[in-house]
């Protein structure tokens, strides 16, 4: 199994922390939040991980380097000149991989994202015939994706504003099922392959949502899924309990 780790991002809701260390950086119970994914990957049985890079991308290498783990591979899409967005971040981690020789399936999980899912489980969701799975809950938020009776991703909506994108013009989008994107996926090759005509950045979530008609991408809903977003400077404190708990 190949991981991707995305932790480009600027942490602007973790200032002032993120102004003298990036996001992935930031500590959870006296452990970098990279450092926590990278220890759980390695008990997961994985041994070859990407990280992307932007914010103080110095800073992340040579942490990386200096926590050089024997046994694990750690690959660096380094996004130092240009902030990609997650779909260019994930397009730039594929044609790594291509060029590598690599054709496998890859898992991406947010750096920011602490939680107690079975990767092995979820990465076995990608059967044949299925372009990505997208890891899904029913926790409430302003925006859902939609999903058909088969769990099949065909739009997105803004429950707010209510704002709905989808390829299919004739959607009735009260009779979807409407979950919470976790920030875990796996893809497989055609979604690369969706990716080409693609420009250097964009959403991963708005290229899922145009690509649903062509490309099946199905939901995963796992049992006692325990999740939190350490996004938020208000959320540090949380955090920290459920490291302590669940980790």
């Amino acid at each position: 199994m190949i991981v991707m780790i995305f932790a480009a991002g600027l942490g602007k809701r973790l200032k002032p922390l993120t102004d003298r260390m990036p996001k992935a950086l930031v500590p959870i119970g006296g452990k970098p939040l990279l450092q926590i994914q990278l220890d759980k990957l390695y008990a997961h049985g994985v041994r070859r991980v990407i990280v992307n890079v932007h914010h103080f991308a110095d800073m992340m290498v040579d942490y990386i380097n200096q926590h050089h783990r024997d046994g694990l591979e750690i690959i660096v899409s380094n996004e130092k000149d240009k902030l990609l967005d997650t779909g260019g971040g994930l397009k730039k981690a594929g044609k790594m991989m291509a060029e590598r020789g690599i054709t496998e399936p890859i898992v991406i999980h947010n750096v920011d994202i602490l939680d107690n899912a079975d990767l092995d489980v979820f990465y076995k969701q990608l059967q044949p015939g299925v372009d990505a799975v997208l890891m899904v809950n029913q926790r409430q938020t302003k925006r859902y994706l939609l999903f058909d009776d088969d769990m099949r991703l065909v739009g997105w909506t803004n429950v707010e504003t209510g704002e709905v994108k989808t390829p299919y013009l004739d959607l009735d989008v009260a009779s979807c099922r409407k979950l919470a994107f976790t920030g875990m996926h796996v893809v497989g090759q055609n979604v690369f392959k969706a990716m080409d005509s693609m420009p250097d950045v964009f959403s991963i979530i708005d290229f899922y949502v145009s690509q649903c008609k062509s490309l099946v991408i199905k939901g995963y809903v796992p049992a006692g899924l325990k999740i939190i977003d350490v996004g938020k400077i208000g959320e540090l404190e949380h955090a920290e309990m459920f490291y302590k708990e669940n980790y």
